[in-house]
């Protein structure tokens, strides 16, 4: 999934959800997505939880957080 299209359903705007990362034109978090499926929901189970959502906002949320992974972090020392 190219940047482009992360970002026409990605959002991040200072007056919703204090500024969280949003799937656009919905108030739901992209953590939120992300943690439920880290608990065991499926994509199915989220698009009928919420019927505002695509599978391919879902993807995009899961893009967006492995383009973030992606990011050189030079940390200040080691933890070992």
């Amino acid at each position: 999934m190219a940047k482009k299209v992360i970002f026409e359903r990605i959002s991040i705007d200072p007056k919703i959800c204090h500024g969280q990362t949003c799937i656009k034109g919905t108030r739901i978090p992209v953590h939120q997505i992300l943690h439920m499926l880290a608990n065991g929901d499926t994509i199915e189970e989220l698009l009928e939880e919420y019927p505002s959502v695509t599978r391919e906002d879902i993807l995009a949320c899961i893009e967006y957080a492995a383009e973030l992974a992606e990011e050189e972090v030079i940390p200040d020392k080691v933890i070992a």
